[in-house]
């Protein structure tokens, strides 16, 4: 995940509010919200259980990571079929939750999406990933196109399910939202600037994939304030797709 201008906007409205972010995996994420180690988190949907809440914010496009000496590399699109006579890695931590892969499978599963990339440096095969994991995981031997007909991952702001969110994790969700700082929804930040700050000693928050501030959490963020199998959370109280182009089938040759 990429917050960077919603902590903008954050430090602009609540500059005496710090807003740290906490690093986190999808599945580190939710367990940051439950333990409180973050006030919201940038999560992938869907989110499992009802002690959670969440809005949903976008759908990321989703690529395919090739070395830079593949054919695919020579477009800038390409659909599931081109696909078809790939070996198509399939990490367990695959966010993507397909019924099933295009190409080829591999015989086994990769642990990581991690794992899966050094493969595919190592010439073993294809990966699909949401757009923000396959530039985390960016090398300089490796490049990545848009891959259509595929499923999408679902972005969302999540946080621990309350009759009302906290005035902090409301004016952050107000911030993603895109409303203005005298939205008469939530409390202003003019208020909220005057509000106690934590405890030095108070719990740390996660990044994409946490954060906590003096007050937010983004696949952990705590409040004081708000890259990818990594999600962001946001704690408040500490500081802060290629575009899509004409579709081209490359030309496929026997080998």
């Amino acid at each position: 995940m990429t917050p960077s201008k919603w902590v903008r906007i954050w430090n602009e409205r609540l500059p005496d509010v710090p807003l740290t972010l906490l690093a986190a995996t999808p599945v580190e994420s939710f367990g940051l919200l439950r333990e409180g180690a973050a006030d919201a988190g940038l999560v992938r949907l869907p989110v499992d259980g009802d002690d959670l809440s969440a809005i949903p914010l976008y759908e990321e496009t989703t690529v395919v990571v090739v070395p830079k000496d593949h054919l695919f590399a020579q477009v800038e699109q390409i659909s599931a079929s081109d696909l078809a006579d790939e070996l198509v890695l399939h990490p367990l931590d695959d966010t993507l939750g397909w019924e099933q892969p295009p190409g080829r499978p591999a015989l086994e599963r990769p642990e990581t999406t991690a794992d899966a990339i050094e493969l595919v440096a190592a010439g073993v095969g294809v990966l699909a990933v949401p757009q923000s994991l396959a530039r985390l995981h960016h090398r300089k031997d490796l490049t990545y196109r848009t891959l259509n007909d595929v499923p999408q991952s679902r972005v969302a702001l999540s946080w621990p399910a309350a009759d009302e969110a906290p005035d902090l994790v409301e004016e952050f969700i107000g911030i993603v939202r895109g409303r203005t700082v005298n939205s008469t929804r939530g409390r202003r930040a003019e208020e909220l600037k005057g509000q106690k700050q934590p405890r030095k000693d108070q719990k740390k928050p996660a990044r994409p994939g946490g954060a906590k501030s003096g007050g937010a959490k983004s696949g952990g963020a705590k409040q004081g304030g708000p890259k990818g199998g990594a999600k962001s959370g946001m704690r408040t109280g500490g500081k802060g797709a290629p575009a899509r182009g004409k579709s081209t089938k490359p030309r496929r040759g026997r080998g």
